[in-house]
């Protein structure tokens, strides 16, 4: 199963799309909604996220498991460096490695300050680079204290995220070569909207690579995406997201559509996004699709 997504992500067309349990003790109804659509046709894996935002949430690991059995295709399970000490992430490791959640996707994770349960604290023993050592550890067959364990874990798959914009190009490069350099096979950018943006990013990951070569050290690219319907959601992105470009087109095209309808917006925002999707699965097609759990039009884009 993940031997033959690492094969699509290297040499194929690869497909992700994103899950987010919700604040709730069952999953059951996300997994319902997907296989009302047929969406497990359209795409190669899905991801679970961690607690977004530092609110609370399903958990990651158990919706991966449910995802993965309920539609026999792998899951890329999120893990946040906020919410978990070494040993706990160790631990999780070890209990999902067993039932076969073995794509990992590190993040550092959102603040705990933003959280809708405002006095948590956030762990934070080091940033998503940490995770990707433990899971190279894993990888050899020892624990991050360097102690064999009595059965050599299943190999996991790290992920990791990067900016999909910046005003220097050489940053964003030392951060994609840093979690390169730490393992990461895959690296999932943040959301992007123009054809421009993408080959600028697919540039600086090349020249990432390159210079992570002599650590013997690569990686893949991947495209996040996450459709506009809303003339609030580019402002709110375009002005408060970090990392993230919104071009003044889009937000121009959606004001005019806003002035005269809901539906007139819906229908801007969408066919500008389907436009992009379609444009960037044809330049690089390794995507990685965000809708909120819009699933209706996640289904629509991904037709």
């Amino acid at each position: 199963m993940f031997d033959t997504l690492m094969h699509k992500l290297q040499n194929s067309t690869y497909i992700t799309l994103e899950t987010t349990p919700a604040h709730s003790p069952t999953f059951a109804p996300i997994i319902e909604k997907i296989e009302a659509l047929g969406l497990q046709n359209y795409v190669d894996a899905f991801t679970t996220t961690d607690n977004p935002l530092a609110k609370l949430k399903y958990n990651s690991l158990f919706a991966a498991k449910m995802l993965q059995d309920k539609f026999n295709k792998p899951v890329i399970a999120t893990i946040s460096m906020r919410d978990r000490n070494k040993i706990a992430l160790q631990s999780d490791l070890l209990g999902s490695n067993e039932v076969d959640i073995r794509a990992i996707l590190a993040l550092t994770g959102d603040p705990a300050t933003i959280s809708d349960q405002p006095h948590a604290k956030g762990v934070f023993e080091a940033d998503s680079t940490l995770l990707l050592d433990i899971i190279a550890s894993f990888n050899s067959g020892l624990s991050y204290a360097g102690k064999p364990f009595a059965h050599k874990p299943k190999y996991i798959y790290p992920f990791a995220v990067v900016n999909s914009y910046a005003k220097n190009p050489k940053t964003l490069q030392k951060k994609m070569q840093k979690k390169i350099r730490h393992g990461a096979k895959g690296i999932i950018s943040q959301p992007l909207y123009s054809l421009e943006n993408a080959k600028k990013l697919l540039e600086i990951h090349g020249n990432a690579n390159i210079e992570s070569r002599k650590y013997n050290k690569s990686s893949e690219l991947v495209f996040g995406i996450f459709p506009i319907t809303k003339l609030r959601t580019a402002q709110f992105l375009s002005a408060h997201v970090p990392g993230i470009n919104v071009p003044n087109s889009w937000i121009e095209a959606l004001r005019d559509a806003h002035a005269k309808s809901e539906e007139e917006e819906y229908k801007v925002g969408f066919e500008l996004s389907k436009n992009l999707f379609d444009s960037l699965k044809e330049y690089h097609p390794k995507i990685h699709l965000m809708t909120a759990n819009q699933f209706k039009l996640a289904h629509d884009i991904l037709k």
